[in-house]
């Protein structure tokens, strides 16, 4: 399975043509994808309007949803925090830290946009799709 990064919604509800949103197109009608519970509130909470929120969220609905951040989740990703610091690394953001994990823990393929996966990808064997 593929889990569909925040970071490619955004721009695929935005209308920003990237090979990310290429490869989301052709993906959308398979069984591949996946959404995470968090990544679902950071893409609906950026609608202005109530009309645009309930269109996004009914063509999401259409995904699988999975609970990403659990007591194992939220442990091994502090601990994988822990191990990019002592690398030199810095992870800015914690959503993104237990996105990963989920998905190292899970064995799915991320589809993101965002550079705060590349030291995940780097150093801790998170799988990404390459568009």
């Amino acid at each position: 399975m593929i889990l569909v990064d925040s970071s490619v919604w955004i721009n695929y509800f935005n209308g920003r043509a990237t090979a990310e949103t290429d490869l989301l197109n052709r993906l959308l009608g398979t069984d591949e994808l996946l959404i995470g519970d968090l990544i679902l509130a950071e893409v609906l909470h950026g609608f202005r309007s109530d009309l645009d929120f309930h269109r996004a969220l009914e063509q999401l609905e259409a995904f699988e949803c999975r609970p990403i951040a659990g007591r194992e989740i939220a442990i091994v990703a502090a601990r994988n925090h822990r191990k990019l610091r002592a690398l030199g690394v810095t992870v800015r953001a914690t959503i993104d830290a237990l996105i990963a994990t989920f998905c190292i823990i899970e064995g799915h393929e991320l589809l993101h946009c965002d550079r705060a996966f590349d030291p995940f990808e780097r150093h801790l064997g998170l799988r990404v799709v390459r568009a």
